[in-house]
């Protein structure tokens, strides 16, 4: 398989029509009585797996079902347990139900695990849940860069079309309800399913979309919610979404150059980090840049992707990327790192059928992407363009259904929200979390001022925000800023990255 990932292409060089229903209409929580849910033992998952049905189309409710596949965690201390926290994972596309959204997420000395039955899924389409499917040799084709010609837009627009189709006839009628309306839908029936009167809601990154669109369904049935890094869904310029990740991407590598500069165990400390990188860059879009490993080039989008990918966790990834630079600085091979190429004929490759579900995007052509790429390589001249480019491309011409298109949130009748986010984050910009938060009423933001995607990991002072609002309801002050948590030296184990989800195409996931 084509390695299409940052992690992939670069490690070796070192080591996740509703619209107007959802906008308008608020459903009455689901009265009927559910069928008792059947828990399991979930083998090395360490927690308990159960299914329980749901509509393919919430809009036919006594049509065809689909086994939504859930995962839980009692609470560690029953006799002080305060109900069931839906933690919902991210990407579109991230399996909720593995050791990394649960166990290790949060761990056992958390107040969260002590207090709280956690409750994840598998997203309809992913994983358990009535996958998408498509031909692997279908994903295989796909293009790899923002588009240079008419000929490659056009290319682009066509396999579009063809993996949405393929998809469709390998994942049958369910293909067209993984939007996240459905998902939203979906939180509610796991809560009927438990028998409670009320969840508790945590989610990073897309996993934030959820949680806002269930606020603006179900809002009486939430008694908090914390949503860290959030998307902003009322985005419907495509160049708006390309400006802001970028400016994001070129603010988080600034802050990495500063790390640099005042961390002397960064490899690259003492040297000037923006022009070490601009040179890379350079070679690599003039096609002399070698993986010194195989000989092979590495092209510029395969950089960007690379240092895009250890934006997401500073502590985790900033001493593998100042030394992953540092080497091909230098022309030598560093620690490799791949990906396993799945050896099954078909693959679930949920993000673009939920993702363009959700999305849809007004570009007239090739003339106008190019302009897109020209006005941001003028605005962020180290970075150029942020790799979730691919966010707009993928969705031109995909042939499923955009149920869930984008629409400012209306919410009402909710308790209060809590809302950490980064100064910088290539996974959900700045500017799409204060965007969610005037959506939101009774929102607090919480401001980490430092660099990274998902603050339950990268600040241990949003940690225990977080922990608190959610077990005792209490609120940091308005205003509260978390300082930033940087690494001072390497991490002694495997970068928290590698587990972070990432596509079946080796895209980051957001």
């Amino acid at each position: 398989m084509r390695k299409r990932l940052v992690s992939a292409l670069l490690a070796g060089v070192a080591l996740a029509t509703a619209t107007a229903t959802a906008a308008s209409a608020k459903p009455k929580p689901q009265v009927t009585a559910p069928a008792p849910v059947s828990w399991e033992a979930c083998g090395e998952y360490g927690g308990e797996c159960a299914t329980i049905k749901v509509p393919v189309d919430y809009a036919n409710p006594s049509g065809a079902s689909l086994d939504l596949a859930i995962g839980r965690l009692k609470a560690l201390d029953p006799a002080k347990r305060i109900g069931v926290l839906i933690v919902h994972p991210g990407g579109p596309g991230a399996s909720g139900i593995n050791p990394f959204i649960l166990r290790n997420a949060i761990p056992a000395e958390s107040a969260l695990r002590q207090y709280f039955d956690l409750v994840s899924v598998d997203p309809r389409g992913v994983a358990r849940s009535n996958p998408v499917q498509c031909d692997l040799d279908v994903v295989e084709q796909g293009p790899l860069t923002y588009p240079a010609s008419e000929s490659e837009y056009k290319a682009w627009l066509a396999y579009n079309a063809k993996l949405a189709q393929n998809c469709r006839e390998r994942t049958g009628p369910a293909f067209d309800h993984v939007d996240t309306t459905s998902a939203a839908r979906d939180v509610d029936s796991i809560r009927a399913a438990l028998g409670e009167r009320q969840i508790s809601f945590f989610a990073i990154s897309y996993g934030t979309q959820v949680g806002q669109q269930y606020a603006e369904l179900f809002p009486r049935n939430l008694r908090a919610m914390a949503i860290d890094s959030n998307m902003d869904h009322s985005i419907t310029s495509a160049f708006r979404y390309l400006q802001t990740t970028t400016e994001d991407f070129e603010g988080s590598f600034k802050a990495f150059a500063r790390w640099c500069g005042q961390t002397q165990s960064c490899p690259l400390h003492g040297q000037d980090v923006t022009a070490l990188w601009d040179g890379l860059h350079r070679k690599a879009a003039d096609g002399t840049l070698k993986d010194p490993s195989t000989g092979d080039p590495i092209t510029a989008e395969q950089l960007r992707v690379f240092l895009f990918d250890g934006m997401y966790d500073p502590a985790g990834s900033w001493f593998d990327v100042a030394t992953t630079l540092k080497a091909l600085q230098a022309g030598k091979a560093a620690q490799l790192r791949t990906v396993a190429t799945p050896k099954a004929e078909t693959v679930n490759y949920a993000y673009p059928a939920i993702w363009c579900s959700d999305w849809k995007w007004q570009v007239s052509g090739f003339k106008e992407l190019d302009q897109y790429r020209k006005r941001l390589e003028a605005l962020y001249p180290h970075t150029k363009l942020s790799p979730f480019w691919s966010d707009v491309m993928s969705c031109l011409n995909w042939q499923g259904k955009v149920t869930n298109p984008q629409h400012r949130l209306d919410i009402s009748g909710t308790q209060p929200t809590l809302l950490p986010k980064a100064r910088y984050d290539v996974g959900t910009p700045a500017a799409w979390n204060y965007a969610a938060a005037a959506q939101i009423p009774k929102t607090t933001i919480l401001e980490y001022d430092g660099v990274g995607h998902g603050q339950y990991r990268n600040s241990t002072c949003a940690r225990t925000h977080i922990e608190t609002y959610l077990t005792s309801l209490k609120l940091p002050p308005n205003g509260t800023h978390c300082a930033p948590e940087y690494p001072s030296q390497p991490p002694a184990s495997v970068r928290a990255t590698e587990e972070r989800p990432l596509s079946v195409t080796g895209r980051p996931l957001h």
